[in-house]
């Protein structure tokens, strides 16, 4: 079973990007990955769980949540600025542990980017049809086929990003920047607006009181307020905690810039500077705006309502009677959940076309047509995003995403002082400071927050990992190209010797 942690050499994987079926276009710099970072980034998370979470988690001190995973986020950032820098091949987090853990833990993390990635599409394209229905008074048209009921909203944008990304991974960041410029403007519009109508005492009790009636017991509580027996992670440090676990959910996709290194002009330069931008960029805005909602309202304001429904950021606005600013709002949301849709299903098709390339999926999925583009994992996505969003509920779906992105984390992190001993010979265009230390407080702060998910999510997780190793040994073992390579040069040893 050693063949399991068979590597694939940092060589061997930049000469693969050299196949002429299979070979990416160079033309991107570190402005389009920003803007490919800040657009994914910039989306759901922003316009829907900040609110949420500061009316049922955190109470005001939401703020402090984001910082705790912003803190988190940019201690990974600098690991995947590194290994992207040294590894400038597309695939991310599974190319950086194919080099370093081996073939069997590369598709471990293949497998949780396909959690991460394409389930959060999925998630993403049925808010922007439900923002759809909001905005337009557009009824979420159904598509009947027997017993599955379509929603064509989803399926509509599911097929509009998917047709720019087909034309074009440039054309696509064009497209992007003119969108992230909406929505960038709106955040920045609530900022300001919303800063004239915050009320000092709405910041009291900073941290509320913990509350073990409200929600959140058994498995739907913190795995760390499990283990120390608090009962609750609803409002409290406790609270502060897991929100820092659940708004987490807001910062997911600053590793996509990573994916796109194949096809980056000067990657070991503008990798890192990209990642590094999208972070610093969207930290500043998702504090700014936690801060400026906490004050314009009471958090009591922003708990869940009857029937499941959900605060957002037009909520505190409504409460102040600034109406017009509520449909200003949504067309920022509708914008941002757009380019969210696009970029995470972009980070997907790189991530199938890595695993493809390298036969733990069918090698046929990795050829690129005459743009530079694997058309067919990009249709192949498509449809699978597609199918989820539209017959498949979709609730609860956040934290299990999180864990999953979190898992990688902590496998990149640790990657980094592995690959630092067994190959320091390896030019690297950007070098993490303070190694092995930062990506030793990297690992602990992505253990701290998956601690601090529910129960419930790890159960799920659990699930999708058994699913997850059983199409390895039933598929992706026996067909490796690495595997291949390494029995015809044990044949060729033989017959030598």
């Amino acid at each position: 079973m050693a063949d399991r942690w068979r590597v694939k050499s940092v060589e061997q994987s930049i000469s693969d990007t050299d196949e002429p079926d299979s070979r990416l276009h160079k033309n991107l710099s570190w402005w389009h990955l920003t803007v490919f970072g800040v657009s994914v980034v910039i989306g759901a998370g922003i316009f829907t769980v900040t609110a949420s979470t500061a009316g049922n988690i955190t109470g005001p001190a939401i703020w402090i949540s984001f910082l705790i995973a912003a803190i988190t986020c940019g201690l990974a950032a600098v690991c995947y600025a590194e290994f992207a820098s040294t590894l400038p091949v597309a695939g991310s987090a599974y190319t950086f542990s194919y080099a370093t853990f081996g073939e069997f833990l590369a598709w471990v993390i293949g497998w949780n980017l396909v959690l991460e990635l394409a389930i959060g599409a999925a998630v993403v394209a049925k808010g922007w049809s439900s923002y759809l229905d909001t905005m337009f008074g557009i009824a979420r048209g159904t598509i009947t086929l027997g017993s599955l009921t379509l929603d064509w909203g989803a399926l509509l944008i599911v097929a509009l990003v998917a047709t720019l990304l087909a034309l074009g991974t440039k054309l696509s960041a064009h497209f992007s920047a003119a969108v992230t410029a909406i929505k960038v403007s709106v955040v920045a519009l609530v900022v300001v607006v919303g800063a004239f109508y915050i009320k000092a005492d709405n910041y009291s009790p900073f941290i509320p009181a913990p509350e073990a009636d409200h929600a959140g017991t058994g498995v739907d509580q913190s795995v760390l307020s499990l283990m120390t027996g608090a009962h609750t992670s609803h409002y409290g440090w406790f609270g502060v905690l897991a929100g820092a676990s659940i708004v987490f959910f807001a910062f997911i996709g600053f590793d996509i810039v990573a994916t796109m290194a194949e096809e980056t002009k000067h990657p070991q330069r503008d990798v890192p500077r990209g990642i590094l931008a999208t972070l610093g960029i969207v930290t500043v805005l998702y504090v700014a705006v936690s801060v400026v909602l906490s004050g314009m309202v009471p958090y009591t304001a922003l708990r869940d309502r009857p029937g499941g429904k959900h605060a957002n950021l037009a909520t505190a606005f409504a409460a102040n009677g600034v109406h017009w600013a509520s449909g200003v709002i949504s067309i920022g949301a509708l914008a941002g959940l757009t380019t969210v849709v696009m970029v995470l299903m972009l980070g997907q098709c790189r991530v199938l076309f890595a695993m493809s390339r390298d036969g733990l999926l069918p090698r046929q999925l990795a050829a690129t047509g005459s743009r530079g583009t694997p058309v067919r994992i990009t249709v192949l996505v498509a449809l699978l995003v597609a199918l989820a969003a539209s017959v498949f509920p979709m609730a609860k779906l956040e934290e299990m995403v999180n864990v999953g992105t979190l898992f990688a984390f902590v496998l990149v992190s640790a990657g980094v002082i592995i690959l630092r001993r067994t190959r320091p010979d390896l030019p690297r265009g950007f070098r993490a400071p303070w190694v092995p230390l930062l990506p030793i407080a990297s690992v602990c702060a992505c253990l701290w927050l998956m601690l601090n998910l529910t129960g419930v999510t790890w159960i799920r997780f659990g699930v999708w990992m058994v699913v997850g190793v059983a199409i390895y040994y039933g598929y992706g073992r026996r067909h490796s190209v690495l595997a291949g390579r390494a029995a015809e040069e044990q044949a060729a040893a033989e017959v030598a010797s």
